[in-house]
């Protein structure tokens, strides 16, 4: 059973409990971070407060990502960008002590995310529905350089997957994801040059917040695409984190509408990540295949804080059930799935 958040309000309540737990199709609880109450000194509080905004671009041959992400005691500040055909995967990542140089906005519907320092100049800003994103780190990859022009335009009515769960000891993960959001605007690495264009790239928006156990662990599994038809088709599903019991963020989006799933598991060999992995939900509504072609792993040992993930790219096959009964083939959607674990 999914339960849908219907009324407008805050995130928390004066006690630093979840006001309310469920899941919308649109954003409308406002992120009142500053009455969490899960330490008994509140001025430490801020060290353990998770921010984050994680931008993807999926055109035909290449994906890219930028993200400026606030862990408390330290900023995060990572871009990549990966040819599907070639499997070349370049990336680079800086760490800023205490979020020195980045700042994040209160709610994921207007406002600015930046950071600059190390060489590193990232701006996302979010102004009636247009996320524009600006990224220009000369440095990058030894000097070769990478820029970013994006502008990813969101229509009022295109839906997102926004989440509300607990975690123990007052503890909580709040979300939205937003797929297949049309892209225009170019990418530059180096001699490379990659036009956008709303037919052909759509982008991806991770925008979460929340405070975490310690030691953490999740799957997410994501795509934006095309459909023959020409109707664009995103995925979204996670699990590994909190009590989803109440809902989950799975989903599958067609034209900008979300068709909300239940409890999918993730079927995979942690031993091999390369083998196929499975996706079945209870309701029998989603049967697909995710076969890999590129693991992007991704460690970060700084001691307090750690960080291992194994980002799979590769080609989703199978079916779903939409809400209306339709069953909608899925052949060689390019996405990705992946297993995280971290200390922070």
């Amino acid at each position: 059973m999914q339960k849908e958040i219907t009324k407008n309000g805050s995130l928390l309540i004066s006690s630093g409990e979840l006001a309310q737990i469920g899941w919308s199709p649109q954003p409308i609880l406002d992120c009142n971070l500053e009455d969490a109450r899960f330490y008994p000194v509140r001025s430490l509080q801020f060290l353990r407060i998770k921010r984050w905004d994680y931008y993807a671009i999926f055109t035909p041959q290449y994906f890219f990502s930028a993200t400026i992400a606030d862990l408390g005691y330290a900023a995060n500040v990572f871009v990549y960008i990966m040819d599907f055909e070639t499997g070349e995967l370049y990336e680079e990542g800086l760490i800023s002590p205490f979020g020195l140089g980045a700042c994040l906005p209160r709610n994921s519907t207007d406002g600015i995310t930046a950071f600059s320092g190390q060489g590193a100049n990232l701006i996302f800003t979010v102004n009636n529905g247009v996320h524009s994103l600006s990224i220009d780190w000369p440095k990058f990859n030894k000097g070769r350089g990478i820029s970013a022009k994006i502008a990813l335009n969101l229509s009022a009515e295109h839906e997102s997957m926004n989440l509300v769960i607990p975690i123990p000891r007052r503890r909580f993960y709040f979300n939205r994801k937003i797929n297949c959001i049309p892209a225009s605007g170019f990418i530059k690495y180096g001699d490379l040059n990659v036009e956008l264009h709303p037919n052909d790239s759509l982008g991806l928006l991770d925008w979460g917040r929340g405070v975490w156990e310690y030691s953490s662990f999740w799957n997410w599994a994501s795509a934006s695409g095309f459909i023959a038809d020409g109707r664009s088709i995103g995925l979204n599903l996670g699990s590994g984190f909190g009590d989803t019991s109440a809902a989950s963020e799975n989903a599958i989006i067609v034209d900008g509408r979300i068709h909300k799933l239940d409890q999918v598991p993730f079927e995979y060999d942690s031993k091999d990540y390369m083998k196929p992995w499975i996706f079945q939900d209870n309701e029998q509504r989603l049967s697909l295949t995710f076969t890999p072609f590129k693991d992007r792993t991704a460690r970060t040992n700084l001691g307090i804080i750690f960080s291992e993930v194994h980002q799979l790219f590769g080609k989703y096959n199978g079916h779903v059930i939409l809400d209306n009964g339709d069953k909608l083939e899925i052949q060689d959607l390019i996405g990705f799935a992946e297993e995280h674990q971290a200390r922070w």
